[in-house]
């Protein structure tokens, strides 16, 4: 699988993230998932920005793992992903699965919604991106993001009673 071009601009709302994301791990993600050549902003923001982003654009009130915006899809992807630090750390805590790897899925899937993949809508193009992530992330030495999720799941409603934070949180 050849490499597409890749230029990238890494933003950190709070410099202590810096440490949990490293450049090499973000550039490795995104060029492993693009399928063009690309120019793409990752910020990770903190949850009043990606709360304040998501309402204002998607309308919805709460913050979310992850936003893409899309800008062209051809002949250079040109996109901004924007990850929400808290939302992911928290997500990766109940699924109990490393941050580094949640946030790998995060970085792929978004930079599928980057060149068009999408998965609200239509269960067919859903199906097709979850198999398209599921395939890169494995293709990165990594798990299957959507088993792992199913056996969080499962481990889950084997529990008596939910954890006070995943009872807060939806």
């Amino acid at each position: 699988m050849a490499l597409h071009p890749l230029s990238l601009s890494l933003q950190f709302a709070d410099p202590r993230h810096r440490a949990q994301l490293p450049r090499h791990t973000v550039l490795r993600c995104i060029r492993h998932a693009l399928e063009a050549p690309g120019e793409i902003t990752v910020r990770i923001v903190d949850e009043d920005e990606g709360r304040a982003l998501n309402r204002d654009y998607r309308g919805k009130d709460y913050a979310t793992n992850v936003l893409t915006f899309d800008y062209a899809h051809e002949p250079v992807v040109q996109a901004d992903l924007v990850l929400c630090a808290p939302v992911v750390e928290a997500e990766a805590k109940a699924q109990r699965i490393p941050l580094a790897e949640h946030y790998a899925h995060l970085l792929v899937h978004g930079t599928l919604h980057a060149q068009g993949y999408d998965h609200e809508g239509d269960e067919v193009e859903a199906e097709a991106m979850e198999a398209r992530e599921t395939e890169l992330m494995l293709g990165l030495g990594l798990r299957d993001p959507y088993r792992l999720r199913a056996a969080a799941s499962a481990d889950s409603s084997d529990r008596l009673s939910p954890s006070p934070k995943s009872a807060r949180r939806r």
